[in-house]
This record gives C-alpha cells, structure tokens and sequence, in this order.
C-alpha cells in the first residue's frame, strides 16, 4: 500500500514538472505602441512571439489602408518594412498573430510622421548697395507639417521679420519660402543676417527642432584712392627680393590683377593678388607695373603703375653653339653668347687655349665656317660692365678621321732569332682603333692583331713580309704598310750575319731607306756577297 502511495506521488510531481516547461504563447510589437519617423526615411516594424512554434502572421491598418510597405515572415517572427516612409504610413499598425489551438493575439503601434530634413536657404542679392531696398528670402525645404512651422529672421540677434503657417493645411512636404524686404546700410557691411525654422511638435520625440542659417551682409562701394608701393625701391639690384603692394578701398574687396608691360608694348597678365612677391629679380623684371582693381559689384575699375628698373652685375643668358656641340670636320659652326644687365653689358668670346678674343661687341654669334679639329677645345663668355663681370664656358667637340697615321719600327736592323717591335700610331676624335694585317702567300691579307703594337720573338725567314695597320673609326681609316726582309748574307767565313731591315710606307722614310739598300747592295757585291733583297711594296 505504502508503495503505491510512493509511486503516485512521483507521478504528480512530473507532470507538475512538464507543465512548468511549458513556455505561455505571447506576442510584441516593436517599437511599441507609438513611433515618430521622419519622410524619407527607413522604417521596420517587427511582430515577435514567443511559445508558439509554428506561429501564423497578418499585418493590415486599422482602417485597412494599403500597407505601404513589404512583408516578410520568418519563424517566429514577422517584419513590415517601410522604405522609404510616407505620409501614405501615417496609420496605427495592427499584427495579428494565430497560434493553431492556443488562440490569437493582437497588437498595435502607431506611426507618426514629420519632415524637417535640412537646414534653411538664405538668398540674399550679392549686389547690395547702401540705401537701395533688395530682397531677402529663406527657404526651409520638404517641411511636415508645415502648419506647425514657425520661421524668424534676424540681423546681429534683432528679429527683423517673423511668420507662422498656423492655416495651412498641406498633406504631403513642401518647401515652405519667406519674403523680405530689407534696406541695407553701410554700417551694416559685415553683419549677419539669421533665418530661424522651427518645428515645435509638443507631443513628438525627434531632434532637431530648430534649424538655422546665416549670411554676412555685403554694402558695397568703390574701388578708390589706389596706389601702389615698391620695397626696398623701384631700383632694387639684380637677385634681391622685390614687394609690390597695391592698395585700394572698395567693398566688396576688389578683384586685383597685376599685369607688366613688355618691351612691345604688350600686356602680360601676371598674378591675381594684392602684392606681387618676386623672392629673386632678374634684369628681365624691369618695366611698368599695372594694378587694376575691379569692383565686380559696382562694376567700377580702378589703375595704378609704377615702373621697376632691376640694376646689376651681368648674366649670361646663353652660351650655345650650334648645330651641336659635338661636330664634324668640315661642318659650320657658330658660337653664341649673349647677356642681360643694367647698364647694358659688353661681351668678350674667346677660346681658352690661345685665350684670344674672336669676339668683342654686343654681337649673338661668332661664325665659324668649315671647322678643323684644332678648333675644338673650351670657349668662354665675358660680359662686364660697371657693376661686374660674369663668365660662362662651352667645349666644342670636333669629330674627325684618323690623320698622321704612322709606324714605326725598332729596331731597324737585327740579327737572326731577335726581336721586332712595330707601333702604329694615330690621332682622331674618337681615338682610332687599330689594328694589325699579313700579307699571306696567296696574297691575300690576314688580320694578326688588334693592338697597336706587336712584338716578333725569335724572328725567322716565316716571320718576314709585308705587314699594314689600319687606324679606325667612325669617321674614316687610313691604312699604312711595311715590309720585313733580309738584306744580305756576307761571305766571309766569320761574318755570316742577316740583317733584317724595316721600311716605313711613308714616303719620307722610304727614299732614304732606298739610299741605304743600293749603298749596302754595292758593298756586298765589291766584297763577292750576294743579294736577296726585295722591292719595297708601299700600301698607303
């Protein structure tokens, strides 16, 4: 018995226990009950339940309205989405929410609208004139609603003007505008005038309420008594710094714009500012200043001038030569120099090495006609006057050909299995590049070497015969030749000596080599020698 008691009660105290697991179905709206939007904006109304598991969603107005928005359920929720927000939302919201046998639950939330989105727009003419009436006018855009619209203006904190829309009765936003008539005075120059909206809705929560907007006034007059001031004078030296300063009584502040005087006699527009700042003048400064200043507003313009002279030690300008610095042999050239001063400079061209003046005047150009390579080298410029000198250098770089091509050979005569050195040498612009050829038995030459100088060791018959260098480059070549041969073998038994003879291409050389060749062949046949001596070839 007593266990059968036990066991009930153990039964009782779970189902108490699964029924406090039961959540209770019930529902929300959120935001709750009421909410302020404004126009224009994004609006999402959300219906939530909580202990129902397949819950099923309406939305409608009260006065079963279109919605004006879309829908969207999800499990446990549903959503009203509103974007953007109209006066077409100005509804209270009900959410109706059925829960298959545990019934259905409804709410509502109210949705108040208002638009009050931006600041107001002053317009204000920008051609007020002392004591000539001119319009003021605010707008407050997309304001709603607007018969709760309140708008002031004021200049320096002084309510000028104040209107209310207490009777308009509008449905949608509108750009609300106010009108005003205002008489400028000059003493009003720099002053603010002030529009004030404001939107007191007691019994809605939004910020701001009161918006506003300011504009300086503008009185204007001249431009007059203009003048123009020079620091440190109006005849400052070359490189130092130069203030020119234009003032002028206008307002609005006048537009200002310098301009210079050309040699010609025409304009050249320089800088829209009041002062002119050159940090470093220059001879090409000097001239007639202009300042105009104009009154846009008063359509009035005003001048005034003053002439600079920039005073100095010279300064070239150029030192040129053309067509190039670097030329050609044979090409014409002309050598230009020119300076600026104050007082005006005498100019001295002339070359450094021989350091003679091939120019003295206040001429551009010194010509050159058909330059030769000794004309190349370093010129200078020379301008002076009272207050100093400068001077400028330019090279002049004259390309040409190789030219006194020559060889040499040491030495001249030797005995058997010694050595020969042959040296060729060149000049040219670029320098040469030289290189070295055998004549072979076919006749035909054979490059042996790309060195100026080449050096036979041990010299033997296979070593002997005609060799040319060739001196290179872009330019031209010239080509010089010379030939290595035995001169004779005496006869006596104790004298059995080659001699080896080298004879230069060069016509110079060649004759007296000759001389000696006949003279030695003569002493050879009186002492019963005999002679292999070969003609000398020349390859020029």
């Amino acid at each position: 018995m007593l266990k059968e008691m036990g066991r009930a009660s153990q039964a009782v105290l779970l189902i108490l226990c699964v029924l406090r697991t039961v959540k209770a179905f019930e529902m929300e709206i959120i935001p709750a009950e009421r909410i302020v939007a404004q126009i224009g904006s994004t609006l999402i109304l959300t219906c939530n339940t909580t202990g129902c598991a397949s819950p099923s969603f309406s939305w409608r107005t009260q006065m079963d309205s279109p919605l004006g928005g879309k829908v969207r359920n999800h499990r446990t929720y549903s959503t009203l989405t509103m974007n953007p927000v109209g006066v077409v939302n100005s509804h209270s919201y009900l959410c109706t929410v059925i829960c298959g046998e545990r019934g259905k639950k409804e709410k509502s939330v109210k949705v108040e609208l208002y638009s009050f989105p931006s600041d107001p727009i002053i317009d204000i003419s920008p051609s007020l004139v002392a004591g000539e009436p001119a319009p003021v006018i605010c707008k407050i855009p997309d304001v709603y609603p607007s018969h709760h619209l309140e708008v002031l203006l004021k200049k320096d904190g002084q309510v000028l003007h104040e209107e209310y829309f207490l009777d308009d009765d509008s449905t949608n936003t509108e750009t609300k505008t106010v009108t005003y008539t205002f008489h400028p005075m000059a003493e009003d120059a720099g002053k603010e005038i002030t529009c004030v909206a404001r939107l007191p809705i007691a019994d809605m929560d939004f910020e701001p309420k009161e918006r506003t907007s300011s504009q300086k006034l503008n009185v204007n007059f001249g431009p007059q008594n203009t003048v123009i001031t020079a620091s440190p004078s109006n005849s400052p030296m070359e490189g130092d710094s130069l203030n020119l300063t234009c003032v002028t009584q206008s307002n609005p502040p006048a537009q200002i714009v310098w301009s210079k005087y050309l040699a010609e006699e025409s304009i050249q527009h320089v800088i829209k500012n009041n002062v002119l700042f050159i940090p470093r003048v220059h001879f090409n400064d000097s001239g007639r200043y202009i300042c105009e200043v104009i009154n846009l507003v008063t359509n009035k313009t005003e001048e005034a001038t003053v002439n600079i002279v920039i005073q100095g030690a010279p300064v070239i300008t150029k030192l040129s030569i053309e067509p190039s610095t670097t030329v050609q042999e044979g090409q014409n050239v002309s050598i230009q120099c020119s300076a600026e001063s104050n007082p005006p400079p005498k100019i001295i061209l002339r070359r450094k090495s021989d350091n003679a003046d091939i120019g003295t005047s206040s001429a551009r150009s010194i010509f050159l006609p058909s330059v030769m390579f000794q004309n190349g080298g370093d010129y200078e410029c020379v301008a002076e006057n009272k207050y100093g000198n400068s001077k400028s250098e330019i090279t002049l770089n004259v390309k040409y050909g190789p030219k006194n091509t020559m060889i040499t050979v040491f030495p001249a005569a030797l005995k058997e299995g010694e050595t020969v050195t042959m040296k060729c040498t060149s000049s040219g612009n670029p320098a040469p590049v030289i290189s070295w050829k055998k004549k072979k038995a076919t006749g035909e030459f054979e490059k042996i070497s790309k060195n100026a100088t080449i050096t036979i060791q041990n010299l033997k018959s296979q070593d002997l015969g005609l060799y040319e260098c060739e001196a290179y480059n872009q330019f031209g070549k010239e080509e010089k030749a010379v030939e290595l041969y035995v001169q004779a073998r005496l006869e006596e038994p104790d004298q059995m000596i080659p001699f080896i003879i080298a004879f230069s291409s060069v016509a110079a050389v060649a004759v007296p080599a000759a001389a000696i060749l006949i003279y030695v062949s003569r002493q050879a046949k009186i002492n019963g020698s005999y002679s292999l001596v070969k003609a000398l070839r020349l390859k020029v």
